[in-house]
């Protein structure tokens, strides 16, 4: 198991940036890979940008490609979330997720994931 905590959140205006960290205890962080999931109310959880263990492979959604970036930092055991260009839809509860089933592979369900953080709230006004 690896407990994941989420800071960062905060209200921010539209056109904005914000970083997300989640910081990981427990097992061999590089042996993870991770993955940043948010949910808007109302809607169903959605799928934002992954990492592999190593830091050599991502993915991305597609309403965040060209805003977002995602890197791990192993000697601090932390993954962030650099989100620039915010935009209201962005508005939601982001979630931090580890897996260590394909750690080589950026997971971009769900499902494969096996370790959440507790989630951390990001407004976006305009």
């Amino acid at each position: 198991q690896v407990l994941l905590v989420e800071s960062g959140g905060r209200l921010v205006q539209a056109g904005r940036s914000l970083k997300l960290s989640c910081a990981a205890f427990g097992r061999t962080f590089s042996d993870h890979g991770f993955g940043w999931f948010r949910q808007a109310p109302g809607k169903e959880r959605e799928f934002v940008a992954a990492i592999t263990g190593a830091g050599r492979g991502t993915k991305y959604g597609d309403s965040v490609k060209g805003r977002f970036v995602i890197s791990r930092d192993n000697a601090k055991n932390t993954v962030y979330l650099q989100m620039d260009s915010l935009k209201v839809d962005d508005t939601g509860v982001y979630y931090c997720a580890a897996q260590d089933s394909q750690p080589w592979i950026p997971i971009i369900t769900s499902t494969t994931y096996n370790n959440w953080g507790q989630g951390t709230q990001v407004t976006v006004s305009s």
